[in-house]
């Protein structure tokens, strides 16, 4: 078991039930470790502010933030803030990082972004004869028949990733998750030199 896991079902056993908001803070917590480079918290090296109202969810976030990185009111490495926004704002040797459920702005991006990479792929691919399966997902599932395999492993020789799906039930299939523009200009032309 990843040590990951262990700490969510830890936390999850600490906080009482299982939620997604939770589940979301320990996620939060733990990007936050990472991405600050720090272990988590037995001192003051890291210190946490969470914002989150009184609700079920922000409560629930808070304490999966709070066991992820093992900030706690004891140690005075964590601040609670009433803020209603479900977000929390990590700090430690002198970076900052804030980790939001409810970045509208950044959602939105990501939204547009996956909307237009549907489009084009959805085009790309029907001018290449090729199927693929509709979907709302950030991702397009393609049937390239039985050398799904191979030319998976043919992408990633020339540094682009999709993923086979054959254990996923669908051994004719790869899966691209969508990228920037150039990455799935890039993504449909290296996919023609092998179709």
């Amino acid at each position: 078991m990843s040590d990951d896991r262990q700490v969510l079902l830890d936390a999850l056993k600490f906080h009482g039930h299982r939620c997604w908001a939770s589940v979301a803070g320990v996620r939060a917590g733990l990007a936050a470790l990472r991405d600050l480079g720090v272990q988590r918290s037995g001192g003051r090296q890291l210190h946490a502010f969470v914002e989150i109202g009184e609700d079920h969810g922000g409560i629930c976030f808070g304490d999966g933030v709070q066991y992820a990185t093992g900030c706690t009111l004891g140690k005075g490495n964590i601040e609670v803030l009433d803020e209603g926004l479900a977000q929390a704002t990590f700090s430690a040797g002198g970076r900052v990082l804030t980790i939001s459920l409810k970045d509208e702005v950044r959602l939105k991006k990501v939204l547009d972004n996956s909307a237009r990479a549907r489009s084009f792929y959805y085009d790309a691919l029907k001018g290449m004869d090729l199927e693929y399966i509709p979907s709302e997902a950030n991702f397009v599932l393609i049937r390239v028949g039985n050398k799904a395999e191979e030319i998976t492993r043919k992408l990633f020789d020339r540094k682009v990733l999709v993923r086979f799906m054959g254990s996923y039930g669908f051994p004719d299939c790869i899966r691209i998750s969508f990228g920037t523009p150039a990455e799935n200009r890039r993504c449909i032309e290296e996919l023609k030199k092998l179709i």
